[in-house]
Order: structure tokens, then C-alpha cells, then sequence
């Protein structure tokens, strides 16, 4: 029996899906908005710009493209580092891939943000959404989904005003986390949280208390994140990776989902 047991273990190590097979027949799901002249911004930052170097054919007789871009940290679908509202807290390039991915644990909010615009995601959405389920673990990526995607790219319905500038804050409407639940996260040592919004603290916010209570944790944001619909309940893997800023306090992000052969999205 104890020759045998190498045999059995090497027998079942081939029987076992490897790490490339299983992605391989995994369903891949991007969780990104596109950056292009319609990419929404907070009403006071620098929108995303596209400059055309070339796109054409050289004398020598090959076709060459190149452009410069040009934007703020924080537009789009985005990564948000502590460092943003947390002094001396992890900036982008800081974050240990670790927390940028994970498995997923998506939040269905829309019937509440539907009712009230202005609505704080609070302790007891995430106590009555793991009573119907499952317990959110140590090390979850939290993604918060208000519905709010299906307003994109329209500025006024998904900001709540088209308005930019300075003058533009005051009327910003939309959901957000409340603090109570950004303390109850933190509680529970998630590695990350996203939303479908423009921001992890709700649009009428003046002191932003949501962003400094989870980055004071160095638990970064993804925020303006796409296409929630397509991603279950439970059972993704989240993989979020921002431009490497040295120093930045966020940056575009690329985050994507992936779904286990057989896994169905919603």
C-alpha cells in the first residue's frame, strides 16, 4: 500500500483541472467602461483626451498609429488607492496585488437606489444580503450594484447634473456606501470595494467620510465599474488592475471577472 500511494497521488494530480485549463474554459467578463471623448469625469476634473500622432501609411510603406492621451487619475472605470483620503496610506503602486484580486461578492442595491437617488448603502443591506446567502469572508472584493450602469454614458442621469465646473458638485445625485457600512466592511477585513457609480460615498457628500474610513484601513476603491449584470452573486474571480502610478493616488483601471466553467451569469 505505501508503494501504491505515489502512484495514487500522481494519479489524481492528472485527474485534477489545472490553474491554465480552467481559465482557459472560464468565462472572462470585463468589468471596464471604455476611455474615450464620452468617458465621464467628476464635474471638475480634467476629461480624457486623445491626441492623434499618425495613422497613416509611412513613405517607407508600412501603416504606423501612435497618440498621445491625457487625463485625471479619477474618471472612468478606476481604481481609487488609499492615499486618496488617507495620509500616508498606500498609493497605486503601493497596493499589494493581493487585494486587487479575489473572489467576488456583488450586492444587489437597485431596488433601493431606484427609490431614493440619493441612497447609503447601510449594515443592513449586507446583513439581509448574507442571510439569504453567503457569509462575506476575510478577503473579499465587495461590489456594490446599484443599477446605476444603465445610465451610462448619459452625464445628467448618471451624475445628476451635465453641468462641470465647480458649480456642478452641489448638484451631483446618486447612491453611495454609507459610513456605517464602510466601518462594517473594514470590520470584516474585505480587500477591496467597488461600485457602479461614480464614487464609493453618494453624490450629495461634502466630507466624503466613506472614502476616509476604508482607506484609512488601506482598503482601496473601484469605482464607475461596468456591466455588474453580467456577474453572480457568489462565484467570481475579480482581477483589477490599475495604470502602475508610481505615487498616484489612483488611476484608469482595467478590472475584469472571471466565471468557472459552468458558472452562469446572472
Amino acid at each position: 500500500m505505501i508503494r501504491m500511494l505515489p502512484l495514487l497521488l500522481a494519479a489524481a494530480a492528472c485527474a485534477r483541472p489545472s490553474l491554465t485549463g480552467q481559465l482557459a474554459r472560464a468565462t472572462w467578463i470585463d468589468l471596464s467602461y471604455p476611455f474615450d471623448s464620452t468617458t465621464i469625469y467628476w464635474p471638475t476634473a480634467k476629461p480624457f483626451a486623445l491626441e492623434v500622432v499618425s495613422a497613416r501609411r509611412t513613405p517607407a510603406g508600412y501603416y504606423y498609429a501612435a497618440n498621445n492621451f491625457a487625463a485625471a487619475e479619477h474618471g472612468g472605470t478606476h481604481l481609487d488607492a488609499p492615499v486618496h483620503f488617507a495620509e500616508g496610506r498606500h498609493t497605486t503602486d503601493q497596493i499589494p496585488l493581493t487585494q486587487l484580486a479575489g473572489p467576488a461578492f456583488v450586492i444587489d442595491v437597485r431596488r433601493q437606489a431606484e427609490a431614493d437617488r440619493d441612497y447609503r448603502i447601510t449594515p443592513a443591506d449586507l446583513e439581509a444580503w448574507e442571510r439569504a446567502g453567503t457569509r462575506i469572508p476575510e478577503g473579499a472584493i465587495v461590489l456594490f450594484r446599484t443599477g446605476w450602469g444603465n445610465r451610462w454614458p448619459d452625464r445628467a442621469r448618471y451624475l445628476g447634473t451635465a453641468r462641470t465646473g465647480p458649480a456642478a458638485v452641489p448638484e451631483l445625485h446618486f447612491p453611495g456606501i454609507h459610513p456605517d457600512a464602510a466601518r462594517w466592511l473594514v470590520e470584516r477585513k474585505v480587500h477591496a470595494v467597488g461600485i457602479d457609480t461614480p464614487s464609493i460615498d453618494y453624490g450629495q457628500s461634502t466630507t466624503f467620510d466613506t472614502h476616509e474610513t476604508l482607506f484609512a484601513a488601506d482598503i482601496p476603491a473601484f469605482e464607475n465599474v461596468a456591466h455588474l449584470s453580467a456577474v453572480p452573486a457568489t462565484g467570481a474571480f475579480v482581477i483589477a488592475l490599475p495604470m502602475l502610478i508610481r505615487g498616484g493616488s489612483g488611476g484608469p483601471l482595467r478590472i475584469v471577472a472571471v466565471l468557472p466553467e459552468g458558472a452562469a451569469p446572472e
